[in-house]
Parts: C-alpha cells; sequence; structure tokens
C-alpha cells in the first residue's frame, strides 16, 4: 500500500474508532455523523483531501482528526452558518445516514475555507465532570499527609478544573466543593465515599500549549464545539464553569508541560504543603520526549520529597493498552501509587477503589 493509501487507512480508522466512542460515551449523532464521514469520505472536495491525506496520526490519542472536523461542523451549526446542516442537528431527531452525510459533504463546499482553517488546530477540550473525581482524589491526599494543597495542572485548557472546590461535587454520600455552586456534579458512583475531608487549596497553576481565555467568546465558542452536540447537560455544565471562570481566571502559562514542570516543581521545597501535580485525559496527548520528562522530573522531586513537604501527582488518564480510564495518586516521600477509582473520559460513572 502507498503512502496516501496508508493515511486514508488511517483516516477512516480513526473516524470508526470516534464513532465507537460516541456510542460508548452516550452520544449517538456523535455516532452517527463520525461513521458517516468515516466511510463515505472522498477526495472530492478540498475537505476531503486533506482530511484523507491527513500527514500525522489522525487517531484520537495523537492529531483527533475525527473531533477537528466534527468540532469545526458544530461550530458552523452553532453559529448560524450552516442552516441546513443544524436541520439535521440536535435536539432534532437523529438523521438519517444518507441525508446526514449529503449536507455534510455539501457543507464541505460551502464552508470550505471555515474547515480548512478549523482542521488546522489542535481539538482543545475541557469536561469539567472530571472536577468530581478528581477533587476526591485530592482529598484523598489531603488526608494522607494532613497537609494544605498547592495545585499544579498539565494540560489545563482553559483552567476550568483548577477551580474543582468552586462547583458542588457529589462524590458518593459526600458533598465537596461549594455546596451553592451554580455548577452541580455528581457522577454515578460505586464503591466507598471519598475521605471525609475537605481540601484547603493554598494556590492553584496550570499550563497549556495554547490556554483558552475565558473572558474571550471566540476562544469559549471553540471550547463548546467540542462538546458533542447531543449532550445538553455537559454544554450547560461548561458554559456555568465558564461563567464562574470569567470572573476570576485562572492562572494559566503557555508552554510546554515538562519544561514548565520542571520551574514550578523543584526538589527543594517549602515545608507545609503538598504540591500536587494532576492531568485528566491529556498525558497521552505529550510527545513520548515529554512524558519522559515529566516522569524524570517528579522522580527526582519525589526523592527529595519530605513529609514536611510532600509531592503528589494525580493522574486521571487512559491506561495504555488497556481500553480503560483510571485514576492513581502517587505520594512522596514513600513513593506509594494507589489506584483510586475506574471511570471514563467523561466522568459519568465511578468505581471507587481507594
Amino acid at each position: 500500500m502507498n503512502a496516501a493509501g496508508n493515511a486514508e487507512r488511517l483516516v477512516r480508522a480513526a473516524f470508526a474508532d470516534q464513532a465507537g466512542w460516541g456510542s460508548k460515551l452516550g452520544s449517538p449523532f456523535t455516532s452517527r455523523i463520525a461513521e458517516a464521514i468515516g466511510s463515505r469520505i472522498d477526495r472530492g472536495t478540498a475537505v476531503g483531501r486533506r482530511v484523507l491525506d491527513w500527514p500525522g496520526n489522525p487517531d484520537v490519542t495523537h492529531d483527533s482528526v475525527p473531533v477537528r472536523l466534527c468540532g469545526g461542523l458544530n461550530a458552523l451549526v452553532r453559529c448560524g452558518r450552516s442552516p441546513e446542516l443544524a436541520r439535521l442537528y440536535p435536539p432534532n431527531p437523529l438523521p438519517d445516514a444518507d441525508e446526514l452525510w449529503a449536507e455534510v459533504r455539501r457543507t464541505f463546499e460551502d464552508a470550505e475555507a471555515e474547515l480548512l482553517a478549523w482542521i488546522e488546530h489542535p481539538p482543545q477540550t475541557n469536561e469539567v465532570a472530571r472536577s468530581a473525581i478528581l477533587i476526591s482524589g485530592v482529598a484523598t491526599a489531603a488526608e494522607a499527609t494532613g497537609l494544605p494543597v498547592r495545585l499544579f495542572e498539565l494540560g489545563a485548557s482553559a483552567g476550568l478544573n483548577l477551580y474543582m472546590d468552586r462547583y458542588a461535587c457529589r462524590a458518593g454520600s459526600r458533598l465537596l466543593g461549594d455546596p451553592d455552586s451554580s455548577v452541580r456534579l455528581g457522577p454515578a458512583w460505586e464503591g466507598a465515599d471519598p475521605p471525609p475531608v475537605t481540601p484547603r487549596i493554598l494556590t492553584r497553576r496550570g499550563v497549556d500549549l495554547q490556554p483558552i481565555d475565558v473572558r474571550d467568546p471566540e476562544q469559549c465558542a471553540r471550547l463548546l464545539a467540542y462538546v458533542w452536540p447531543d449532550q445538553p447537560d455537559r454544554i450547560l455544565r461548561l458554559e456555568g464553569a465558564l461563567a464562574i471562570a470569567a470572573a476570576d481566571p485562572p492562572p494559566l502559562d503557555r508552554g510546554d508541560a515538562a519544561h514548565w514542570l520542571d520551574g514550578h516543581i523543584r526538589p527543594e521545597a517549602e515545608s507545609g504543603a503538598l504540591r500536587l501535580v494532576y492531568h485528566s485525559i491529556a498525558f497521552q496527548y505529550f510527545p513520548e520526549r515529554t512524558q519522559a520528562r515529566i516522569l524524570a522530573t517528579m522522580e527526582r522531586a519525589g526523592a527529595a520529597a519530605r513529609p514536611e513537604a510532600p509531592l503528589g501527582w494525580l493522574r486521571y488518564e487512559m491506561e495504555p493498552g488497556a481500553g480503560l480510564t483510571t485514576v492513581r495518586l502517587r505520594l512522596w516521600p514513600d513513593g506509594s501509587d494507589r489506584l483510586l477509582a475506574r471511570t471514563d473520559g467523561h466522568a459519568r460513572r465511578v468505581i471507587w477503589q481507594a
């Protein structure tokens, strides 16, 4: 198979994978549109040629080409640019695949420039529902160390999960965070409750290659376009979290996660606080050299950690090759690594195992 044929095969497989995730995570529309595009896209349009000849790895753990293209189409619908396509989008009934594909292909031609520009940008999401699990992990770390927490988020996007304590997070029978918050989170919870500890967060800071400014309506609109259109609860959560963050924008830096971490997590640390590094469905997108450098930084700083100046690493990520998502917590100075929970990328269901 030549290079073009191999690229096309990988692209079609990536769309099939995206269709599968839509089905698993409760989005029949995402499944329908990803399957329709993946099986029928051709080189008869500039958009089709750009997608099918994608030079990198198009799958969901690398360049996420299906997420780019579906996000672009959703953006056109959300802003009123493609009213005929909008007629087939939620909240309307799930469309026939043939009819949907015909309108999508017309949109490739009618909005060619917009879609070509859109798919050049890496996708960016910020799933706020994960905060209910993340704050449970922070509470676990705070209980283990008996100290207040300094948060450091890698791949922070808009930084919305840095404000996990500003949402009302139902975790089992416990309510963590702000009980009066307009953003209310409550995944289906199995297993024990997280610790009865309200973590005290002293400072918070995040890094992203392209941090989103929550005060910029255009950047917020891009973020919202990546949310699957038949999941209104997720859209409302994101809109609510963006409103909370806009009133007090989270501190975010632009840069490479590994380089940033080197500057913020040093072996020498002040006593009296737990430094907690965390990320959620982000590590898989970092280049291998970045992943290796992050691990080396954490090991080096962990080796120098002390009971009065501990270090933690909370990872909410896909398990490589396992097809499942877990939440794990490593704490130094003892270096213990615990499985806290099994869940999914959208934090719909949690099996707490700590």
